[in-house]
């Protein structure tokens, strides 16, 4: 995942907070209750609810911006986070680690940095797994995944994942599923031995998996595709392929709501499509909610069954001859799904709520 660069002119105008709010029709039930522009310049690219600590963590670049998960108002930043991707919490130890270079620990209560931890490879997205209390920092390069015990912030190992690694999620049994982008496979990973133990295929029913979800109780993967912008679905014992489904375009990010029984998934086209499990064998779309173009990662915050999303606004792409829009307007973080376009405005970062 790339960090996106917060730079120029407007697509598409976001209001101040509350002023973006939608009416939800009875059968489409989620909709953007919340749009709060809280600006800041950097890139951005995960973003993480603390669900316990009430906090939301978002990831700028070179620090780490905290807001209220409630409120949605400044509760401070963790500066000095060299190429940010990513953020988790540790709410037994109450620890937060970032996926930088090096790696940032942090006291989540007074968010003073506690110490920095040197890693290899290139920190991307990151994962606290509880049945062993440890940290995944994933990487495309090599190590795929550094593993730190999040209570002293000590590097205990590494793991080949033979692949490039997303995102990943925890059964809380000690299993953990990465989602591999380019060899479109999702990897199970033993938490306790660090070894992989299977690769399950996609078969084809889609590529470039950029989100990861798990139904925990019933053993069930939601794996988010790329190309073609699909779900599939499979059986986390075996990696047997259940059903699969369309979703939005540009996808990059995604989880699994056990409340709810609902599976989603947030993509660059402005989208944040829900998967309703009716039974661990019967699945069905139940709605695309519309966001904003860009917002195309996604935090589940599971005290409320809200959703957060990140964005910013764009200029419209300058053209060559031809109608091609320019590399320079296109900016980084190009791809598909509404990931293409001028640069970003700057002050324009918003963060989005959906709810019901």
């Amino acid at each position: 995942m790339r960090l996106q660069s917060v730079v120029c002119a407007a697509t598409v105008a976001i209001t101040a907070s509350m002023g973006f709010a939608q009416t939800a029709a009875p059968d489409h039930p989620y909709s953007v209750v919340k749009a709060e522009k809280v600006g800041g310049e950097g890139g951005f690219d995960y973003v993480y609810a603390d669900s316990n600590g009430r906090k939301l963590y978002i990831p700028r670049g070179n620090r780490v911006t905290v807001f209220d998960l409630d409120t949605l108002k400044p509760a401070g930043e963790i500066p000095n986070t060299n190429g940010v991707h990513g953020a988790a919490v540790d709410p037994k130890s109450a620890h937060g680690f970032c996926s930088s270079k090096p790696v940032v620990m942090w006291d989540t209560k007074t968010l003073e940095a506690i110490k920095s931890i040197d890693v290899q490879g290139n920190p991307d997205g990151i994962l606290f797994e509880p049945a062993t209390e440890h940290v995944f920092v994933l990487s495309h390069r090599a190590p795929n995944v550094t593993v730190i015990n999040a209570a002293d912030g000590a590097v205990v190992g590494t793991i080949d994942l033979g692949g490039a690694p997303e995102q990943a999620v925890s059964d809380g049994a000690g299993h953990v599923y990465i989602d591999l982008e380019d060899k479109d496979q999702v990897a199970v990973v033993d938490a306790n031995t660090l070894k992989v133990t299977a690769h399950y295929d996609l078969g084809g029913k889609g590529g470039g998996p950029a989100g990861l979800g798990l139904d925990a109780k019933n053993h069930i993967l939601f794996a988010f595709c790329h190309n073609p912008a699909t779900c599939v679905i499979l059986n986390a014992d075996d990696g047997n392929i259940l059903e699969t489904l369309q979703i939005g375009k540009g996808v990059d990010g995604g989880g699994f709501n056990p409340n709810t029984m609902e599976a989603f998934s947030s993509q660059g086209d402005g989208t944040l499509t829900i998967i309703k499990e009716k039974s661990p064998t019967d699945f069905a779309v139940e709605q695309n909610v519309e966001t904003k173009p860009g917002a195309k990662t996604c935090t589940l915050d599971s005290k409320t069954n809200q959703f957060y999303l990140i964005t910013a606004e764009r200029a419209p792409a300058a053209t060559q001859p031809g109608g091609t829009a320019t590399r320079a307007a296109q900016g980084p973080g190009g791809g598909p799904g509404g990931r293409r376009g001028g640069r970003w405005l700057p002050g324009s970062f918003t963060i989005l709520v959906v709810g019901k």
